[in-house]
């Protein structure tokens, strides 16, 4: 990992209809493929990429020397409810805390709202006798018997996993892992995950939650992880495997394997952290992510070169964000993440007409298999993927460089009958429809992460990519005031692409609740350098040599009283209160939009983020697209670009063709991983890096 040798370096990225694969030398050419995800076993999907993209670049297995791997199987299991059968042991009186939770609504109005189901039955969650007060002393010793009696119970009902959560933990954990060691003693089937392993942090509820969720996700990952391994062993492939974590940095797989909580975000963080590190090398440091695949599109920001980050999200069904004041509504996940907004609008997203007689797409997805209508598998339904191609914007025989055959008639009867005729329109204006209703969700996920965040997005450019991202971009992009879109490089597979960007990260935290005025720097300097030992070491551990390790410090502050607390970085050398209330207040009225002056404010937690970096990372400023992947169609297609208006004769360009000079639209750039849209008024150029510009006409608002 220091550098010392250079190897080949594979990235992944599992997606719902897709599994993107990306191949970097060291000499800077990339290598692309993709392949039809398959959702029983997502590792056969990733096993036939990697070998398709080895062959395509005539090389051995064993020149590869990592595979940094995104995978939603952790989202899967919680979103189709396939997780473990999952028990919780906690303190006497907390039973019912997964049900409490904050006692919040997403939506004050909304009385057709329910609750997410708990993923622990209330039969499944038993009480242990033992107490610990808030500063860390024992009021009621453990009771080991009421320990054995629930491992009993757990076994006797058939539980798989075991989550652990006591209270006050954070401060002592003395009880809990005592429990913890019990449990794994009289039940060694039992996986068991103890909160102050997870998170050593207040809040109970919080606690609780992340426990459990890592807790039920468990053995689906440790599953899916082995057997990866074995699939890539049996093709030649014995590299280590990373695997992406929610805050943008990869873990190792030992990591993932006993805290897969942290890899929930994993697929689409890569996107993310590729397009942190690609944004200065075109002198776009700030800009909007944007990452359309084929089951949901997702959006970030990214300000001076960093992704903003959360230590904290709900996960769930529809849009999924990690908003400050809209919770209650999905799985709280109390861990560093990257602040995306999903929803469920991709390429295989299926349009209906719902009870009220109203257009609606997503968020079910056709995904890989069947997938669209139009890939001829069994699906009769329209998707996005089908609207865009009756429009005329999809090459309507193959796509994904030929590899995927496709049949354009099979999208208009899928639009015609289950959109056109129940709303007496005609084909192409139901795909119009169909487009619009998808380009309103995809525009609703990024004022998620920008007006609601007090960001205005006519600030920045739209960074789009992911199979349909370049599709889909100027569109969404005029409803936003945005005036410049930039395609990154081999975009339908950037996820995977960024990933081989990323760098290795462990977060760690340390609760010091007390007023900021009270804090002593001793105890904030030991708690720094304990945190920096671990931090170190697990670095040392997966091969980063100590010149290639940085830390970065910050702090959790919040006003007395205050139920959330804003994360504020801390600089190097000694601890000084004043300067860190001075960037708190300053954070906290750019979040908020004032400060609450006079009012005394308290440190709650103190962070560290370890960061190893190697030199094997992909630079792309000096990236190489293989051929194949630039290459497209030529010639002309009659596209629609406006509702009511006759399709016109549109360019179709390859994409290395733009290399030689702009491309004024109307036109259609194709490449092997994705299809870009240059509508009428609109202008197309190289900007470096692999990446094109498309400015919108003065005409476009």
């Amino acid at each position: 990992m220091d550098g010392a040798t250079m190897a080949a370096r594979i990235g992944v990225d599992v997606g719902g209809t897709f599994t993107d694969v990306v191949l970097a030398l060291p000499d800077g050419r990339l290598y692309v493929n993709k392949t039809t995800t398959t959702p029983r076993d997502p590792g056969e999907g990733v096993a036939a990429g990697v070998k398709a993209v080895l062959a395509e670049a005539g090389l051995p297995a064993a020149a590869v020397g990592e595979v940094v791997h995104g995978t939603t199987v952790g989202s899967n299991t919680i979103l189709q409810k396939v997780g473990a059968r999952t028990g919780l042991l906690t303190t006497r009186g907390f039973r019912d805390v997964l049900e409490i939770g904050r006692i919040r609504t997403p939506g004050m109005f909304d009385m057709t709202w329910r609750k997410p189901d708990p993923l622990v039955p209330r039969r499944w969650r038993r009480e242990a006798v033992e107490r610990i007060a808030a500063d860390g002393a024992i009021v009621t010793p453990l009771d080991e018997a009421s320990v054995r009696e629930a491992a009993a119970m757990f076994l006797a009902e058939g539980v798989e996993a075991v989550a652990v959560c006591f209270l006050n933990s954070y401060v002592n954990p003395s009880h809990e892992r005592r429990a913890a060691a019990l449990l794994r003693e009289r039940a060694p089937s039992l996986l068991v995950t103890a909160s102050c392993e997870v998170l050593a942090e207040i809040q109970e509820y919080e606690r609780t939650s992340t426990a459990v969720v890592n807790a039920y996700i468990l053995p689906a990952m440790r599953g899916y992880l082995s057997r990866l391994q074995a699939r890539l062993a049996a093709i030649g492939l014995g590299a280590p495997v990373q695997v992406m974590a929610s805050n943008g940095g990869m873990i190792g797989l030992g990591t993932a394997r006993e805290r897969p909580v942290f890899a929930v975000g994993s697929g689409p963080a890569g996107g993310v952290a590729g397009a942190a590190k690609l944004g200065p090398a075109i002198a776009a440091a700030d800009a909007i992510v944007f990452d359309m695949g084929g089951t949901t599109a997702k959006a970030a920001i990214i300000e001076a070169g960093e992704p903003s980050l959360v230590t904290e999200y709900e996960f769930r069904d529809g849009i999924s964000t990690p908003s400050r004041f809209v919770k209650g509504a999905g799985y709280m996940l109390k861990v560093p993440a990257i602040d995306i907004a999903e929803v469920g609008s991709g390429g295989g997203s299926i349009a209906h007409i719902d009870a009220g007689g109203l257009l609606v797409v997503g968020p079910v997805s056709a995904g890989g298999d069947p997938g669209p209508a139009c890939y001829g598998r069994g699906n009769d339904r329209p998707t996005v993927t089908d609207a865009n191609m009756v429009l005329g914007y999809l090459n309507p025989r193959a796509l994904a460089g030929g590899s995927l055959a496709v049949d354009a008639a099979l999208s208009h009867r899928a639009v015609e009958i289950h959109v056109a005729r129940p709303l007496g329109l005609t084909v192409e204006e139901a795909a119009h429809g169909i487009r619009q209703v998808a380009n309103v969700n995809m525009a609703r996920a990024i004022r998620a992460v920008t007006v609601e965040r007090g960001k205005d997005p006519r600030d920045m450019a739209l960074m789009a990519f992911g199979g349909g991202g370049p599709l889909h971009a100027v569109d969404v992009a005029r409803q936003l005031g945005i005036r410049r879109v930039v395609i990154a490089p081999v975009s339908g597979v950037f996820s995977a692409a960024g990933m081989l960007a990323a760098e290795a990260a462990h977060e760690f935290v340390t609760p010091l609740l007390m007023p900021l005025a009270r804090v002593a720097s001793a105890a904030v300097r030991a708690a720094q350098e304990a945190m920096a030992r671990d931090g170190r070491l697990a670095l040392a551990q997966e091969g980063y040599a100590a010149a290639t390790i940085r830390l970065r410090h910050a702090a959790d502050v919040r006003y007395l009283g205050q139920s959330s607390q804003l994360t504020v970085p801390m600089p190097e050398g000694p601890f000084d209160a004043a300067a860190l209330q001075v960037s708190f207040e300053r954070l906290y009225r750019e979040t908020f939009g004032y400060v609450a002056a006079g009012e005394p404010v308290e440190l709650v937690n103190l962070r560290l983020s370890a960061i190893g970096t190697a030199a094997s990372r992909i630079d792309f400023a000096r990236v190489a697209l293989d051929a194949r992947a630039m290459a497209g169609a030529s010639g002309e297609r009659p596209v629609s670009f406006a509702r009511g208006a006759a399709p016109i004769a549109a360019r179709l360009v390859p994409r290395s063709a733009v290399e030689r000079g702009p491309v004024a639209g109307p036109a259609i750039i194709e490449s092997y991983d994705t299809t870009i849209v240059v509508p009428p008024g609109c202008v197309a150029r190289t900007i470096g890096a692999g990446c094109l510009a498309i400015d919108l006409g003065d005409d476009d608002a």
